[in-house]
């Protein structure tokens, strides 16, 4: 590559495709379900708002034209990470859970040892988090922390505020 030359943008966005995604069916569904709309339903309504915007004349004062190719940016940026997603999805089979340490697609019951407070969370892929539903992705910082653990065990997470203690009271499969 010669000095002062940059890799394309798709070289970037190929770094990120290789990586395999876990998900429960109902994540893989849901994947499938969001795609499926944004094509069928959001891609078509952005081009007639392109349409309508062009019609309306001069292209280079056209607020609207502009706001249009942006949100069409956006969606088509949002159905190719989607469409890569879907891609590389491996939906885990819940038959074959082992629930003797906390991994994805567990649900992990953990007492803060300092107040005594239980919370359940459900420990899933960063696609399907969800912290109303007490989904937690993996890589979260407590998601990191419970991996691998089992019940009895003590869980040492590095939190903002210092370092929290949890002792795994449960786990289960989702």
């Amino acid at each position: 590559m010669q000095k002062g030359s940059y890799l394309p943008f798709c070289a970037f966005i190929s770094i990120r495709i290789m990586r395999t995604i876990y998900l429960s069916q109902q994540g893989y569904d849901n994947l499938k379900s969001e795609l499926n709309t944004l094509k069928s339903v959001d891609r078509p309504r952005v081009i007639n708002q392109i349409a309508e915007a062009r019609d309306k004349g001069d292209l280079s004062e056209n607020a609207e034209y502009d706001a249009a190719k942006e949100a069409q940016g956006l969606l088509e940026a949002r159905i190719a990470k989607l469409e890569n997603d879907v891609a590389n999805s491996r939906v885990l089979d819940k038959s074959e859970m082992d629930t003797s340490s906390v991994h994805l697609l567990t649900k992990a019951t953990i007492k803060n040892m300092a107040n005594g407070m239980e919370m359940t969370y459900a420990i899933v892929s960063e696609t399907e988090a969800d912290l109303a539903a007490k989904k937690i992705s993996a890589t979260s910082p407590i998601g990191k922390g419970l991996l691998g653990k089992s019940v009895g065990e003590i869980a040492d997470i590095e939190v903002p505020n210092g370092i929290i203690h949890f002792e795994i009271i449960k786990i289960e499969s989702l």
